[in-house]
């Protein structure tokens, strides 16, 4: 395993973490004795793999079900110094619930003190607002804070790039977790104002909604080569000192392994990503112009501006990984959540709810105004599938 210092922090963070919301046993809160003993350990070999691997960070969250409870089983009995522990709580209207949600947090983990609390999901300006006002969330975590029971504060976002710039220029928070990978290159000015305040940075999810890396296409297997497409994905973000850890959601023990073997080039990150990097972009610019790939994000509102707040930016996005990689797998995982399906952790509408006449006048900074009508109506018909919930909804 390799560290990175995790910001401001001082944590030496394993650049690989372990993530706690695969190998649950339900979405759910449940009885302990409803929790098959194989589940159950399940879980704890895979914790045991990860600190056999060196990788101490483990992360969970209030929303994860009976993964708080589960690890309350094993953390309790391994050496308490030797752990990073993070666990994450959603903002919400009356602080007071924040804390009873902490409250219940603790009691599960069967811990004195985290290291990490991450506010869960500042997604939108109200979720904002619930977190950073006067009496709101962050008061309480900065409370339990001076308590002893929270060592450092951060927050995990979903959002447009504007509300995470938002967050992290408030000033008030040690860490953020972010979606920032090869896939999705818009929230890089979060991760670079993070930095300029020496903020610790874990990147979320970046096998499953960095592109569903774990079944990738022929097409991504072909042009990656000689690493897979997951590990050219670890080292593509670890090329970047601004980034200190990524998330391994792992749902066995064997599921570390892949990135463990990315890290046998930690020492020549950069000479390995970048003929396969070259490759991928020149892939896109043959499918799909060398300007649209430079440019397609510029001048396009946020959906919160939108007419019936179609996802214009997140629907290019996945168009365009789609079309030119042949990542439609993801795409459609990802598309079908919008309309309501993915609630505020991926909102707006899919593209059939269009007001073209409406959208038109917010287009006129796009170097693309013409084109995008008919892109967006194509990548319905190409990304249209069934409904999907979250797996916290499933």
């Amino acid at each position: 395993m390799q560290y990175r210092r995790f910001g401001r922090t001082n944590l030496q963070m394993p650049v690989i973490s372990c993530g706690g919301m695969r190998c649950q046993y339900k979405w759910q809160d449940v009885d302990p004795a409803e929790i098959p003993a194989e589940n159950q350990a399940n879980l704890e070999a895979t914790i045991h793999r990860a600190l056999e691997l060196g990788i101490h960070h483990i992360e969970t969250a209030r929303g994860y079900g009976s993964s708080e409870m589960q690890l309350g089983s094993v953390l309790p009995k391994l050496p308490r110094a030797k752990l990073i522990v993070q666990t994450k709580v959603s903002p919400c209207a009356d602080s007071r619930e924040f804390l009873t949600a902490f409250n219940q947090s603790m009691k599960n983990l069967r811990l004195d003190h985290v290291d990490l609390l991450a506010l869960h999901g500042i997604n939108n300006a109200e979720l904002f607002d619930f977190a950073l006002r006067k009496d709101g969330c962050l008061n309480i975590a900065r409370r339990l804070q001076r308590e002893g029971r929270v060592r450092f504060v951060g927050f995990s976002s979903h959002a447009p790039v504007r509300t995470i710039l938002r967050a992290i220029e408030s000033g008030e928070f040690d860490y953020v977790n972010l979606h920032w990978y090869f896939v999705n290159p818009l929230t890089w000015p979060a991760v670079e104002a993070a930095a300029a305040r020496d903020m610790g940075v874990f990147i979320i999810s970046p096998n499953d909604k960095g592109g569903r890396l774990y079944t990738p296409p022929a097409r991504m297997i072909e042009m990656c080569r000689p690493l897979t497409p997951m590990m050219f994905n670890d080292l593509y973000c670890l090329a970047r000192k601004e980034v200190h850890t990524l998330s391994c959601g792992a749902a066995r023990p064997g599921d570390f392994d892949e990135h463990i073997r990315a890290l046998d080039h930690y020492g020549r990150i950069a000479e390995t990503v970048a003929p396969i990097e070259r490759r991928l972009r020149a892939e896109m610019e043959r499918a799909l112009g060398a300007d649209w790939c430079a440019r397609w994000h510029e001048g396009l509102p946020d959906y919160t501006d939108i007419p019936r707040h179609v996802n214009v930016i997140e629907i290019l996005r996945l168009w365009t990984y789609a079309k030119s990689l042949d990542m439609t797998a993801w795409a459609k995982m990802r598309y079908n959540l919008l309309g309501g399906n993915g609630g505020h952790w991926f909102p707006g509408a899919m593209a059939d709810k269009l007001d073209e006449a409406g959208l038109r006048p917010l287009l006129t900074q796009s170097p693309f105004a013409a084109r995008i009508p008919d892109i967006l109506r194509e990548a319905h018909r190409l990304l249209l599938d069934e409904p999907k919930k979250r797996l916290s909804q499933s």
